[in-house]
């Protein structure tokens, strides 16, 4: 079975830092893309940032230039260093992997729980 588990959110006043991480845990043979989606009140989820195999990253506009995605592939553990964070960086942030179980089976998609990220003014 395996698991995907966030942490690493909290309150942090504008222009302040914060670093979530996400670990994949349990038995599969690889995981093909792996990032982060967040969800504000009254506001559909969006794509924040995405790190695929091979490095390819794909990042949401609002957060270019201000956040930075990176992985521990040893650890399976993917991180988003954010920075310059703004008011409306608020959120819950999910973690979401691509992992296949078996090399000859499409990937499944797993979400972890989501953690709060909370920018003041």
């Amino acid at each position: 079975q395996v698991h995907v588990v966030e942490s690493g959110g909290g309150l942090v006043q504008a222009g302040g830092s914060l670093r979530l991480s996400c670990a994949a845990s349990g038995t599969f043979f690889s995981i093909n893309a792996m990032g982060w989606y967040r969800q504000a009140p009254g506001k559909q989820r969006e794509l924040v940032a995405m790190l695929m195999t091979g490095g390819t990253t794909n990042y949401a506009d609002s957060v270019k230039g201000r956040f930075t995605i990176s992985r521990d592939n040893a650890k399976n553990t993917v991180f988003l260093q954010m920075d310059s964070l703004k008011p409306d960086d608020t959120a819950v942030y999910y973690c979401n992997a691509d992992i296949m179980l078996t090399p000859r089976v499409p990937a499944n998609n797993y979400w972890g729980q989501g953690t709060q990220v909370t920018v003041s003014s």
